[in-house]
């Protein structure tokens, strides 16, 4: 299940993966493509909405929190991932848009104090890492 703010980059990532052509979407509600659990932005910006992230997520085998390491603050609080029983990863999103390493390393820190058991640095459009992330996840 992909949970992060709107624009972080999750319909983009489940396009990549999935080998569709990427281009924009607003997702506007809960969307099952494939393995992939793709959530609204809204659910995470809205904190009345977590019961629906969790609800929704009772069904995923991995929690994925994406953070757009272009954007200045995170949305994710410590511990985050502990509302759900499943295992989290992060993804670091819109690497190849870094200014610089710094907020690279800033994003991941914040998802590992979110609760991230691994953390990977990704470029959906680009393909960066994207190999990698598919091997942890079992989809290729």
């Amino acid at each position: 299940m992909l949970v992060g703010r709107t624009g972080a980059g999750k319909t983009t990532f489940c396009q990549a993966i999935h080998n569709e052509e990427i281009h924009y979407k607003k997702t506007q509600a809960v969307e099952v493509i494939d393995n992939t659990i793709d959530t609204p932005g809204e659910f995470m910006e809205n904190r009345r909405l977590y019961g629906a992230l969790m609800v929704t997520g009772a069904d995923a085998d991995y929690i994925v929190l994406l953070r757009d390491c272009t954007e200045p603050q995170t949305i994710f609080a410590p511990s985050f991932t502990s509302m759900f029983a499943k295992p989290a990863i992060g993804l670091v999103t819109k690497t190849d848009l870094a200014q610089n390493e710094n907020q690279i390393k800033r994003s991941r820190e914040d998802l590992e104090i979110a609760g991230c058991r691994k953390v990977f640095e990704i470029s959906s459009v680009s393909g960066e890492g994207l190999d990698e992330v598919m091997q942890f996840l079992n989809l290729t």
